[in-house]
């Protein structure tokens, strides 16, 4: 059998293991140590953010930044629809309700228009959100401007969700950095991993030191252990830190190598017909964390799923585009506002095997087959 050939493996080196290695030789394997404060530290430095807070997952870290903002029961969270699950998990978590807001085609993130529309109408019906939730999708920037000022104007908080977006750029900017809270992941399939973990960025220092608090139990500062609220167990340990230094160091090269990745997939397969590859945003500048293209099947006489099925004959994983969380059985009765694109996005859309380890002779096995079935 052919080597499998994953979609987004992880991508590590000599740097991450040398970190790694001094974690276990000066025994700092628990969840605290000089490998976090200084991941933190190299993390705002690479981004901009003024202060950031390492925990254990993406999730964990949009989970802090609702608890900070004190979403609770019965309030309206205006998120993206066209995303992962754990983007709107957390919404529930605190009891309150996800409002899902259709993509545009653009860049396939959230419409502004429809959020700037929403809001308007929300505030004269006197039921505004209580947060809006952004998501940069797949290493392209959603259009943040239009949305942070309408945020602004109502005074609603906005998270961005950037767990596939570090590295990326949105009118010179990191993606995370504008909103009140920004969130990432290094997951294993991201462009750096941690094997686990994520990061929670603010501009409010003190809004980190507490999600630190937080993120350990929210142990109260006495000899014995005391604990006056409700904490968690989300802080990242001193040895997944010491990895993500390690990749920290090597994320230009990532993503560099994944929009190589892209640019081979579009030379060999645009010219096919039907075959329409994910738009790169005007104002900025996509990592391609993900190579997806979507199939028109009246034009290519074959569908998404035909060409996930050659692949995966042979040993190649590919996998659809996200299905919309509006379309999840899990947020059946959950509002939705807009139209059919993210749908139709999901329903034609597929990603092609990205990792920034891919070689030639694996981006030519990946075309090749989808050329044989055309």
């Amino acid at each position: 059998m052919k080597p499998h050939i994953l979609l987004s493996p992880p991508h590590m080196g000599d740097k991450e293991f040398a970190f790694v290695k001094e974690a276990f030789d000066t025994n700092w394997l628990a969840p605290v140590g000089p490998h976090i404060n200084a991941f933190e530290e190299e993390f705002c430095q690479i981004t901009g953010a003024k202060a950031a807070a390492a925990v254990s997952s993406g999730t964990a870290a949009l989970h802090l930044a609702l608890r900070l903002l004190d979403i609770g029961s019965g309030d309206d969270v205006i998120c993206s629809s066209l995303t992962f699950i754990a983007t709107a998990n957390p919404i529930l978590y605190q009891g309150a309700k996800p409002v899902f807001i259709d993509s545009e085609s653009t860049s396939w993130n959230m419409d502004p228009q429809l959020v700037v529309d929403t809001l308007n109408q929300r505030a004269k019906a006197g039921n505004l959100p209580k947060a809006v939730i952004l998501v940069h999708l797949y290493g392209q920037c959603a259009d943040i401007d239009p949305i942070l000022e309408v945020c602004q104007k109502y005074d609603i908080p906005l998270i961005e969700d950037a767990a596939e977006a570090l590295g990326a750029s949105y009118k010179g900017k990191a993606p995370g950095i504008l909103g009140q809270f920004g969130i990432y992941s290094f997951n294993g399939n991201k462009i750096i991993t941690t094997s686990g973990g994520g990061m929670l960025v603010s501009d409010n220092p003190d809004a980190i030191t507490k999600a630190r608090f937080l993120a350990t139990q929210a142990r109260d500062p006495a000899p014995h252990y005391q604990h006056s609220e409700v904490g968690y167990n989300y802080r990242l340990s001193n040895v997944l830190a010491g990895m993500g230094r390690g990749q920290l160091q090597v994320l230009k090269d990532r993503v560099a190598a994944r929009r190589q990745n892209f640019e081979f997939y579009r030379s060999a397969l645009e010219h096919l017909p039907g075959i329409t590859f994910m738009p790169e945003a005007s104002y900025g500048q996509s990592t391609r964390w993900l190579t997806c293209l979507t199939v028109d099947p009246q034009a290519t006489g074959i569908d998404r799923d035909q060409i996930r099925l050659a692949l995966a004959k042979e040993n190649i994983e590919s996998r659809p585009v996200w299905k919309p969380m509006h379309l999840q059985p899990v947020f059946t009765d959950c509002e939705y506002i807009g139209g059919d694109i993210s749908a139709q996005l999901f329903q034609h859309g597929l990603c092609l095997p990205s990792g920034s380890a891919m070689t030639k002779s694996d981006l030519e096995r990946v075309t090749q087959a989808i050329l044989e079935l055309y």
